[in-house]
């Protein structure tokens, strides 16, 4: 049995289009969520909007919980207590995945005991965003770390020794990359043949809102990855591993320019685009403001 987590937080606008690709290929009325071929679970975190309702409007295919709390990692551990089986995928609302997919990725992880962890890739559609919002993200999926991580992607899938791993770690802004993190690059796999959909800003400020978020986020996990190795003997040892990272440095934009010359203008939008974020998560950073979501809704458009 497959499970999938969803955590929803006045997400109405947008989960309908979720659910609909997830059962598309499910019969019609079965006699229970299981029954589809695929056990669903819609977490609604302190929503104030008709998520629940929609979500519901799915019938006995969709199990619907309600929690008051509006907190993302609630919202996973509660899924957690409802969920029947694994492989289980973790799915945000605001994003694109069919059953189909859903079985590769599940397929995946049920080939062999050394994979923990595996994602879609990732399609973008940029229709209708600003012009330096397609400049940036033309760059910004291109990067190493973006290509070969599991985060910003909205789906990850474990199994159950992966599952283990990740229910361990603490509440996290950013709990994708925590999680992908989490694994070594040998336990964790991209799957390229399932796809998502990841919609993304469509205008500048909200990309900005956007990237203020990541960039604290990362600076939230980087606290936390160093508290951890304070805490451990082994941090003090000569051959110590430093804590993995997904951070992109010049390097990595230096070698992009040289291999495609023509992104040259996305180049330079991204690196402002990371000033402005780094600059806009300076208070928030100092002090210690790792709670206030700056959500993007231009992309919640349905």
């Amino acid at each position: 049995m497959t499970s999938i987590v969803i955590p929803a937080h006045n997400e109405g606008r947008v989960i309908g289009r979720l659910l609909d690709a997830l059962l598309a290929e499910a019969p019609a009325a079965p006699s229970s969520a299981a029954a589809s071929g695929l056990d669903i679970v819609v977490v609604c975190n302190g929503c104030t909007d008709d998520t629940a309702a929609v979500a519901g409007a799915r019938g006995p295919r969709v199990r619907v919980v309600e929690i008051p709390t509006p907190s993302k990692h609630k919202a996973l551990r509660v899924g957690d207590e409802h969920a029947q089986g694994f492989p289980r995928l973790y799915v945000d609302a605001d994003v694109v995945v069919t059953g189909a997919d859903v079985r590769a990725l599940a397929g995946a992880l049920t080939a062999g005991p050394e994979l923990l962890a595996a994602a879609p890739g990732r399609d973008i559609p940029l229709t209708g965003c600003a012009w330096p919002v397609r400049a940036y993200y033309q760059v910004w999926q291109r990067l190493p770390a973006v290509r070969e991580g599991l985060f910003g992607r909205g789906v990850i899938a474990v199994s159950e020794a992966g599952h283990a791993r990740i229910a361990a770690l603490p509440p996290l802004m950013a709990d994708d990359l925590a999680a992908s993190l989490a694994f070594a690059p040998g336990e964790r796999r991209v799957v390229e043949t399932a796809r998502v959909a990841v919609h993304p800003p469509r205008t500048w400020a909200d990309l900005i809102r956007r990237r203020v978020r990541a960039a604290t986020s990362s600076a939230e996990l980087e606290h936390y990855q160093a508290a951890r190795a304070a805490e451990s003997t082994d941090a003090l040892a000569a051959d110590a591993q430093p804590a993995p990272s997904a951070r992109t440095g010049t390097g990595d934009l230096r070698a992009l320019l040289l291999s495609r010359p023509q992104l040259l203008p996305g180049i330079v939008v991204f690196v402002v685009a990371a000033l402005a974020a780094r600059r806009g998560a300076r208070k928030a950073i100092r002090t210690g403001d790792f709670s206030t979501w700056l959500r993007d809704e231009s992309s919640r458009q349905g």
